[in-house]
């Protein structure tokens, strides 16, 4: 199990926020669930691996064993393009 003791602080659009945590609700998950299934997908796509806290004494380290061909960091990648501007 991933130790989750360092914090990660943005700012972001209040109804933006909003409507996330909204979303969040109706499908019965954490915004910071979320947030770090976005982080293990986007360190995958780009082929960054790391060793999770807590368990380093796993043989092989692994981004993540999903596909991020459908991650959310891709969506979104796909519908901003290359530049990185957000909406």
């Amino acid at each position: 199990m991933e130790l989750k003791t360092a914090r990660l602080t943005l700012l972001i659009d209040a109804n933006k926020k909003a409507a996330f945590e909204q979303l969040c609700a109706q499908l019965d998950i954490t915004p910071s669930q979320v947030v770090r299934q976005l982080i293990r997908d986007f360190l995958a796509y780009h082929g960054v691996s790391y060793v999770p806290s807590g368990a380093a004494d796993k043989a092989s380290p692994k981004a993540s064993s999903k596909s991020p061909a459908n991650s959310p960091a891709k969506t979104a990648q796909g519908r901003r393009g290359r530049s990185g501007k957000r909406g």
